[in-house]
């Protein structure tokens, strides 16, 4: 796919997606959204990769949906007639959010800049969000006559608590990411030119001394865990992977690189060796 909003790259098993429209503070397209689908796609079946970062050229991370078709830019029934549709549209912010949930490798956001709109809401699903302490954010939405996204109502209550992700939605206010920081919202604030740099190594770090099957699963079992009724019901999952797991070469690989205090070399691949239940929140509750 030719990739004209975002670019792409990959080191030391690190997949690095910008989003590159740094002339319009990276903001969102229907563009910007396929590439970021494929993209994501194209990571989560890469053994090669195994970890994503998502940055912003420039000065911002992303400043929200481009708003240059005024305002008919949220009017799907004139300006995509073939999502005319209640049942038919699809949300294209959570799209990308669902996309980076389903990746097995883990997401890490680093907001570089402001966040406004979408271009907060689809992170709310990435695994990891690191930001700029003095950027600009903002769950602008009803100040705009819309409501939020990207599945945003699923995973901010989650994160912030429905106290505090009701007041953000609620008011719409643009607010510094430093003041978020006991919210649960960011995992690190930094200085703005520290925010990839240390995205990175935390997705090196990851890369460096992780089973790669096993950071799936820990990712499907945290998400996936919010779901479950009782702690008993993910026992039963814990204990269930757990035993798959143990029976693995890259349990042994594991116990014996740390006795012989050398790096592990895991060998097993999420796209190829994953256990026969996974995944598992998709069979009928019995």
């Amino acid at each position: 796919m030719e990739l004209l909003h975002t670019t792409y790259q990959v080191q030391d098993r690190v997949g690095l997606i910008t989003l590159n429209r740094p002339e319009r503070m990276n903001a969102f397209t229907v563009q910007m959204r396929n590439e970021l689908l494929y993209l994501l796609g194209e990571a989560d079946q890469d053994d090669q990769v195994r970890a994503l970062v998502v940055t912003g050229a420039g000065r911002a991370f992303c400043a929200g949906m481009d708003l240059a078709a005024g305002g008919s830019t949220f009017d799907y029934t004139s300006r995509y007639p073939q999502e005319d549709s209640l049942s038919r549209h699809r949300d294209g912010g959570g799209q990308v959010a669902l996309a980076a949930y389903n990746c097995r490798k883990p997401v890490i956001a680093a907001m570089n800049g402001p966040a406004v709109g979408v271009g907060l809401t689809m992170t709310l699903a990435m695994d990891m969000r690191l930001a700029a302490e003095d950027a600009k954010m903002g769950l602008v939405f009803t100040q705009r006559g819309l409501v939020p996204e990207a599945c945003s109502s699923w995973f901010l209550t989650r994160l912030v608590g429905a106290g505090k992700a009701l007041e953000l939605v609620c008011t719409g206010r643009v607010f510094r990411a430093g003041e978020m920081a006991d919210s649960g919202l960011f995992n690190h604030l930094l200085p703005a030119d520290q925010v990839l740099p240390k995205a990175l190594e935390l997705a090196r770090e990851i890369a460096a001394n992780t089973s790669a099957t096993s950071v799936a699963l820990a990712k499907a079992m945290l998400w996936h865990g919010l779901g479950e009724p009782d702690p008993q019901s993910v026992h039963l999952i814990d204990s269930k992977v757990f035993y798959w797991a143990g029976r693995q070469p890259d349990a042994a690989e594991g116990i014996q690189s740390f006795l012989e205090k050398r790096p592990p070399e895991f060998k097993l691949s999420p796209t190829k060796d994953m256990p026969d239940f996974y995944p598992w929140w998709k069979e009928p509750k019995v």
